[in-house]
């Protein structure tokens, strides 16, 4: 979307952009059966990387739709693309960016199972493919200095931030103060923190969860353990065009992170943007990324530990003036993290790799 004004784009994958105007060229999607599987898990274990990566038919359906493709910046979209994305720029002697969103590596370290059979490989196309990369992104500082770190690669940062929205602060109930949370069902997130933080909380707060129900076993559960927790609401999702608006009646935004993984640690995800977007107060553990953003602005609250007592006491300790003062400093705020700021980051990226 951001270059499609300047540039000629051609898109590949396994399902067409809905941006007018690129090209799209669709990827066969293939579910691998249990001969792939165990063969893959030999290769994996055997250090035999290649020809893991090489006989994934997603892999080889892409680069026979794109090895005659002519282009002058190939952009790969995670780093399971790479490889691919490396030999196609060989062909048509382009220039390569990487955006590798999170820190592969170690995805998914709170998985004994992944790192037994995952970890390595990963490893193994960092360590090989990141040095040919001409440009680099991910999403949070925290983890572009790990792939520096490691792997001795210059790494910026082009966060999940929504475009502007003129909105302005809701008004508050000092008495009601509504609490939101939103995004997808996934366990290892722990949600169910959240739900435990309302019997901690004065009887001013309620908070509602907004959830994308992936997990439905898990979206059960957690149901089930706000059954009798009457300041407890679940609701439903709405659109993603729709997601800010729909926030900014509630007064905070609230995402408590269990660190249990790297990525959990470092991230910075894009409902930290879409609550500041929303004009609320943020409350969260002291995820490290998150906590210098709503530090620096001033935007609300971080506890001093990962626990749910350490949060209730934060909040319990609110007042009405706190809170129209942080909504203030999002609206602030609102205008640095967004989307046009990530536009020019980027096209600056190209342009130097291409020029204009």
């Amino acid at each position: 979307m951001f270059l499609k004004d300047k540039y000629e784009l051609i898109a590949a994958g396994f399902s067409a952009p809905t941006v007018d105007g690129v090209q799209f060229v669709s990827i066969e999607h293939k579910l691998p059966n249990l001969k792939w599987k165990m063969a893959a898990i030999l290769d994996l274990k055997t250090g035999r990387y290649e020809d893991y990566y090489w006989s994934m038919y997603n892999v080889r359906s892409a680069w026979s739709k794109l090895e005659s493709v002519e282009c002058d910046l190939i952009i790969a979209n995670d780093l399971l693309s790479l490889p691919l994305a490396l030999e196609l720029s060989k062909k048509c002697k382009a220039k390569l960016f990487l955006d590798a969103h999170e820190f592969t590596p170690r995805e998914y370290d709170n998985d004994p199972v992944w790192r037994f059979v995952f970890q390595k490989f990963w490893e193994y196309i960092c360590s090989k493919y990141l040095p040919h990369v001409s440009a680099m992104t991910s999403v949070s500082r925290g983890i572009a200095d790990e792939y520096s770190r490691l792997y001795g690669v210059e790494c910026e940062v082009i966060t999940n931030t929504p475009f502007f929205n003129d909105l302005v602060p809701s008004q508050v109930n000092g008495e009601s103060i509504r609490i939101i949370h939103h995004g997808g069902t996934n366990p290892a997130r722990k949600l169910e923190n959240m739900i435990f933080l309302i019997d901690q909380l004065d009887e001013r707060f309620s908070i509602d969860f907004m959830l994308v129900n992936n997990r439905p076993r898990y979206a059960v559960k957690l149901e089930r353990i706000a059954q009798k927790k009457p300041r407890i609401n679940f609701i439903k999702p709405v659109p993603f065009l729709d997601i800010v608006s729909t926030l900014n009646k509630y007064d905070i935004g609230l995402f408590l992170l269990d660190p249990t993984a790297f990525n959990y640690r470092m991230a910075l995800p894009n409902k930290l943007f879409e609550f500041i977007q929303a004009r609320l107060v943020v409350a969260i553990w002291p995820s490290p990324e998150m906590a210098r953003i709503v530090e620096a602005h001033g935007l609300g609250i971080v506890s001093d530990q990962f626990s749910v007592e350490s949060a209730a006491a934060q909040l319990n300790a609110l007042t009405t003036e706190d809170i129209v003062r942080f909504k203030q400093n999002s609206d602030i705020a609102a205008g640095v993290y967004c989307a046009e700021k990530n536009q020019d980051k980027l096209t600056g990226i190209v342009e130097k790799l291409i020029g204009s």
